[in-house]
């Protein structure tokens, strides 16, 4: 008889793509569902089918209000119990964050086994809640941060996470060179008022097209900004297939978001990273620096980072392609570690046993 097991996911597309990944592999094999809130929807793919939606409510964003969304996880929690009862969950995965605390509550609660994925080099907040219960923590290195050493042993080690689309590697044939800005989708100021600027400086000394990613209400703006440069370019918002835009993509300047990262690295792009600051353990600087160390990117700090600074580093990438093609190579190098059929055979044997 088939195992049933719970996905648990929502927020950001960090936690809900690796959860579309996850369900992809695992519904195969097992009775599965997905579990997410009313945020995660957006990232989903219309593939799932079996979809709960529990609306777990941002805990940290208004202190005074803490109190009562405390009393609103515990009945989330109560509503989680019952759902996995009814559903006679064997297993609990869960891809982190706030919005699954219900559902690893009822895990916990019910005694039924708990994974945990973490795709950043320091563990996050909600992972490190649960290690203690957990079976197996989901990880893509042995040198992630903050796990106490007796719960070492409960590490499992996968190769990075990522659509089985991105192992296809196509280029389309292009004249000019493509710079892909995105992470601006969420009001991020920095890329709105800054970036485009230095675009429209840079392409007065090399032919360039900008693909640049923002909040809804900046868009018109940043294609009158760019028509009135004579700066090719598509501006957007959200795209849901991205990997088009990625495969036509030379350089990228991006936030370092794990699933992100991944995706730049299976398509051998060169990055640029400017590390959100405020980010939960400051995981985002964490997971530049790792790539970083293995020679595969740059890292620019936000609260250093103007219109010259960035004009400078971009002229030199263009300009002295050295640098540029060292990093290529490098990615190249780490993505042939990125093994889609042994990491499933991995996940599959593991919820099996």
């Amino acid at each position: 008889m088939k195992k049933n097991i719970l996905i648990a996911t929502g927020g950001s597309g960090g936690h809900v793509m690796p959860a579309t990944f996850f369900y992809d592999i695992i519904s195969k094999k097992f009775n599965t569902c997905l579990v997410s809130d009313m945020r995660g929807v957006k990232y989903l793919d219309e593939s799932i089918k079996n979809l709960k939606i529990i609306d777990t409510p941002k805990l940290f964003n208004d202190y005074f209000l803490f109190p009562f969304k405390l009393l609103l996880i515990f009945k989330l929690t109560f509503q989680s119990i019952i759902f996995i009862k009814k559903r006679k969950i064997n297993i609990v995965l869960s891809t982190g964050g706030y919005s699954t605390l219900p559902l690893c509550l009822a895990a916990f609660f019910l005694k039924i086994k708990l994974y945990l994925y973490e795709p950043n080099i320091i563990i996050g907040k909600a992972n490190n809640l649960f290690l203690p219960y957990c079976t197996k923590i989901l990880c893509h290195s042995k040198k992630i941060k903050k796990i106490p050493k007796n719960y070492v042993n409960k590490v499992l080690l996968i190769t990075p996470i990522i659509r089985k689309i991105f192992y296809s590697k196509k280029y389309k044939s292009k004249n000019f060179f493509t710079i892909l800005v995105i992470g601006g989708s969420q009001g991020a100021k920095i890329f709105d008022n800054t970036i485009h600027k230095t675009i429209a400086e840079i392409s007065q000394i090399k032919k360039i097209k900008i693909l640049h990613q923002t909040k809804k209400l900046n868009i018109n703006y940043l294609k009158k900004f760019y028509k009135k440069y004579k700066v090719a370019n598509k501006v957007f918002s959200y795209e849901s297939k991205m990997i088009k835009i990625l495969r036509g993509t030379d350089l990228c300047i991006t936030r370092a978001g794990a699933s992100t990262l991944f995706e730049l690295i299976a398509l051998n792009i060169p990055f640029i990273t400017i590390p959100i600051s405020n980010s939960s353990n400051n995981h985002q600087l964490e997971n530049a620096e790792f790539y970083k160390r293995k020679n595969c990117c740059w890292i620019l700090k936000e609260s250093d980072l103007n219109e010259i600074f960035l004009f400078k580093k971009l002229k030199k990438i263009l300009l002295k392609k050295n640098e540029y093609l060292n990093k290529k190579k490098n990615l190249l190098k780490l993505s042939k570690s990125f093994k889609l059929k042994k990491q499933i055979k991995v996940i599959i044997k593991e919820l099996n046993e």
